[in-house]
């Protein structure tokens, strides 16, 4: 049997001089930067062999990074980590990702995906406001007016949001708004809201069926702030007749799915799906 030969020497770069439409040493050094990035702190010698790039070039581009405060070398460890201007672009970036227009495309998407309408909606103390909402083609759809306003224990965008609170917090707001009755199914005592939340942070959606409304349902999930806080839901509404128990899996994988988009939008960091 013919073995194949391991290649010596530095791995090939990255970085192709023949690269169409892009200025290599730009390119190069946003891969620096990057790489910097996803670290806590990282030496010469392995940034650059991490990348394929001869030292003394990556000395260079991290030299000038470091003259914009993009990075910054910590003479006591002797390694490069991020640089205080980094922060302040990605700041930048944070300001204008609006969330209803981060939300909007994500939404479309999952309304074409399951055919229910797509809500968006934060969190106002024990309340959930509703800002945004994809509709459906179907006559028969749910409709939340931009404003309009649901208690959290009867929405699945509300029970997303308390699932993902800590268990101080989440008494805390419930204990001052109580537990409203609408239909025979909306939670009204702690011990059964409680349940049906540690299913949601278990599986990474809620489920609302006829609990606001009779003949309505709701799959709701987490959207999160970029200190990893809930600071939004996404969900999917419609008569209860079409979110079947076998449908039920495949609706909440897409909710979680979007609500993870939708962080990533607007924070920067993906949040765990869960199926």
């Amino acid at each position: 049997m013919t073995q194949t030969k391991r290649p010596r020497g530095r791995p090939k770069s990255q970085f192709s001089e023949s690269s169409a439409g892009t200025m290599q040493s730009l390119d190069r050094a946003l891969g620096v930067l990057t790489t910097v990035a996803r670290q806590e702190g990282v030496n010469l010698t392995d940034l650059s062999l991490s990348l394929g790039i001869p030292t003394a070039t990556t000395h260079r581009i991290l030299t000038t990074l470091q003259k914009r405060e993009f990075v910054r070398f910590d003479e006591e460890r002797q390694d490069w980590t991020i640089g205080i201007e980094a922060y302040r672009t990605g700041v930048a970036y944070l300001k204008r990702t609006n969330l209803a227009d981060a939300g909007r495309p994500v939404m479309r998407r999952l309304m074409e995906q399951t055919g229910e309408t797509a809500n968006l909606a934060v969190p106002d103390g024990a309340e959930v406001v509703f800002i945004g909402q994809v509709e459906t083609g179907n006559p028969i759809r749910a409709f939340f007016p931009p404003g309009s306003r649901t208690p959290m224990h009867a929405s699945g965008i509300g029970k997303a949001l308390l699932a993902a609170l800590s268990e101080e917090r989440r008494l805390a707001l419930l204990k001052g708004a109580g537990l409203q009755g609408f239909t025979a199914n909306t939670h009204v005592t702690p011990r059964a809201l409680f349940e049906d939340l540690e299913q949601t942070a278990a599986r990474g959606w809620s489920f609302d069926r006829n609990e606001r409304y009779d003949g309505m349902s709701c799959i709701g999930a987490a959207i999160f702030n970029d200190r990893g806080e809930p600071c939004a839901g996404v969900s999917i509404s419609g008569p209860s007749s079409r979110f079947s128990d076998a449908r039920l899996p495949e609706f909440g994988r897409a909710v979680a799915q979007a609500a993870a988009q939708i962080t990533h939008l607007i924070a920067g960091h993906d949040a765990e799906v869960t199926g």
